[in-house]
């Protein structure tokens, strides 16, 4: 399938299974029905297979309730994490009025938190903590934002209070579960430092450009390894907790990238170095900001 096949074929299987999704995952969200938790799930599944994402899942999830600590790499992840098992976001509130994605996100069942203004906290921990309580498992970003693929920041421990907020709620100790995605190959020839950034959606890119982009060179893989858990109760301390996430999510994409490649495989896929270049091995492709420049808050 060339890659303009592939945006196309995407688009319109979809957006056909969107349309008889949506009056039903509404119904399920209004009535509470545990299938609103499924339908989004079978969405994400559809569209990594449409895309040619595939997603080799290591590790296993632990049990409700739950709360992900994930690294951010781009609006991808949502579809890789999505088709994993059945999730809901924490996203900043102004994707709730992005066209075609915000509608989606709702459809996610996503809680949607106010990052300008401080008092917005304690609503986001305590719908959060409602959610968590409910058995419901859901993923934090905790970079806060989206970056060039080549780092992982440190994890912000705000809503982490979420958790700690459920098990005093009565839910009891909650399980925070660190985990790590790692987009590793493209066509079977693994993503190096050089390609990372474009696979990336970070900084000022355009959001429809990217996506035509990734999905039609299509045969990306993806792996999805959950860590140890980390339980989380009233009297533990959420920085501490954030803090061992971020060490190890860092180490499992560390040990992910360690691994030896396929024979042969060398370059970068997306684009050529530049001859002569010293900085030709780690040359982001043409257009993608490079790993140097602002890091700006995406999805999450």
């Amino acid at each position: 399938m060339t890659g303009g096949v592939r945006v196309v074929a995407t688009i319109l299987v979809l957006f056909v299974f969107t349309i008889f999704m949506y009056p039903l995952q509404w119904l399920a969200i209004w009535r509470n029905w545990p299938i609103a938790a499924r339908l989004p799930w079978y969405w994400q599944r559809l569209a990594c297979f449409m895309a040619g994402i595939n997603v080799r899942v290591e590790g296993k999830p632990a049990t409700a309730p739950l709360l992900i600590a994930a690294n951010h790499i781009s609006w991808l992840d949502i579809s890789v994490l999505g088709s994993v098992l059945p999730v809901s976001f924490v996203a900043k509130q102004e994707v709730a009025r992005w066209p075609v994605v915000g509608t989606l996100a709702r459809l996610q069942r996503s809680v949607f938190i106010d990052r300008t203004r401080r008092s917005q906290t304690a609503e986001a921990t305590a719908a959060i903590a409602s959610r968590v309580g409910r058995g419901d498992v859901i993923v934090l970003f905790a970079e806060g934002t989206t970056g060039d693929g080549n780092r992982v920041m440190p994890f912000r421990s705000a809503l982490l209070g979420a958790a700690r907020a459920a098990a005093s709620g009565g839910a009891g100790t909650i399980m925070v579960q660190p985990v790590a995605i790692a987009y590793s190959a493209i066509h079977g020839i693994p993503v190096g430092h050089a390609d990372r950034p474009s696979v990336a959606w970070y900084g000022d890119m355009k959001l429809g450009r990217h996506f035509f982009r990734l999905i039609g060179f299509g045969a990306l893989d993806v792996v999805v390894r959950f860590g140890r858990p980390i339980p989380l109760g009233p009297g533990d301390d959420r920085k501490k907790v954030a803090s061992a996430c971020y060490e190890e999510v860092r180490r499992m994409i560390d040990d992910i990238r360690r691994r030896p490649g396929p024979a042969g495989a060398r370059g970068p896929v997306f684009s050529e170095p530049a001859k002569g270049s010293k900085a030709a091995a780690h040359a982001p492709h043409e257009g993608v900001p490079g790993p140097s420049e602002e890091v700006a808050s995406r999805i999450s």
